[in-house]
């Protein structure tokens, strides 16, 4: 009795080992208003016109090149093309949702299907019915950024960089007080580091997208600098390039930055496994915080007036995510599983500290 009470408790605790995660560090990278069309089809050829009323907006003298560069003969090729590392590596080595056309389906909860309310959503695990809109209010809510920054594991190693300035309200990082690197910030003197000191620099001396918004480079280059300086265990990566692009119909320009993120994706990546502390123990989740319409007429838009623009997307690679590659005929998810995933990638639970945030995708996690 006594050896089958034994033998009955060795599996027990083989079972938990077994479901221990191995991953210590998560970088979160999200791309603004990318389409799961483009990540799952590649480049639309119907867009890669010259109409700026109801079509890609593209430059006539730029659409040989355009089609040579992002078309071809099958959906696999033109969307390796647009986005190599993800296809070829992270898909093939993690999982990815949304996808359709397989009958795996993602989408944001949030009725609003702007940026601000997405990123609050994925964040904290639920949609927040105060965040209506873009206006850079402080979030009242609690991120899962800021709740594992208050835990002994993760305090000081949970920092972010995004190129939408906005992100500073999002993380409310007046309470917070995570580090964050943004558009057109200008830190004390002394306060950062010299690489992010010359990238403010640079940021003043080369104009902005917008008001709120520089090139992704900058934000990228912060969060690398963060990773050679002061290694972080938690890393959200704001990138918003397409977006940008997006709204202002230059399909052109929105393929060119989607390739760019899927560029800085690999090298991320890649540094991450040659460094270390961070070989094997690292996991990066991907995604984005809402759709777009899906007509020439909308593909530049967004919004709750926009149709099928709460259609998104969800990608993971890491030590503990099994290589299941494109889901296919798969339960709906959805973005405010982003928050929870990233917890319990770490072994944490943030569900259990705020019980109204969605679960975590099950099936991205080690294996019990």
């Amino acid at each position: 009795m006594k050896r089958s009470l034994w033998f009955v408790a060795l599996c027990l605790l083989c079972s938990a080992a077994a479901a221990k995660s191995k991953t210590r560090h998560v970088f979160l990278v999200t791309i603004d208003g990318l389409r799961w069309q483009e990540v799952f089809r590649g480049a639309d050829a119907t867009l890669m016109t010259a109409d700026k009323m109801g079509g890609g907006g593209v430059p006539n003298g730029d659409l040989v090149a355009l089609r040579t560069d992002f078309l071809a003969d099958t959906p696999e090729e033109r969307r390796k093309k647009l986005m190599p590392f993800f296809r070829g590596v992270a898909v093939p080595a993690g999982q990815a949702f949304g996808n359709r056309d397989a009958g795996s389906a993602a989408s944001v909860l949030n009725a609003e299907r702007v940026s601000y309310p997405g990123y609050n959503e994925l964040l904290t695990g639920a949609a927040g019915p105060l965040i209506t809109s873009n206006a850079p209010v402080p979030n009242r809510n609690v991120t899962v950024l800021e709740s594992l920054n208050g835990r002994p594991a993760f305090a000081g190693r949970v920092a972010a960089a995004g190129a939408w300035n906005v992100f500073a309200p999002i993380l409310n990082v007046g309470r917070s007080r995570l580090p964050l690197f943004v558009t057109l910030q200008h830190s004390a003197p002394g306060s950062v580091s010299s690489r992010i000191a010359e990238l403010e620099r640079l940021m003043d001396d080369i104009p902005p997208i917008t008001n709120a918004e520089s090139f992704d480079a900058f934000a990228y280059y912060a969060a690398v600098d963060r990773c050679d300086t002061r290694p972080p265990r938690v890393f959200p990566l704001g990138l918003g390039e397409p977006d940008e692009w997006a709204h202002a119909r230059r399909y052109d320009r929105y393929l060119y930055s989607i390739q760019r993120c899927d560029r800085f994706i690999r090298q991320l990546w890649e540094k991450t496994q040659a460094k270390p502390e961070y070989r094997d123990t690292t996991s990066i989740v991907l995604t984005s915080d809402h759709g777009r319409g899906v007509t020439p007429e909308d593909w530049t838009s967004h919004g709750e007036k926009v149709a099928r623009s709460e259609k998104t997307w969800i990608a993971v690679i890491g030590p503990d995510t099994r290589a299941w590659g494109e889901r296919k005929n798969a339960p709906v998810v959805h973005q405010a599983q982003v928050a929870a995933t990233v917890a319990a990638l770490l072994g944490e639970d943030f569900v259990a500290a705020f019980p109204a945030a969605a679960a975590p995708l099950g099936n991205v996690l080690p294996a019990g």
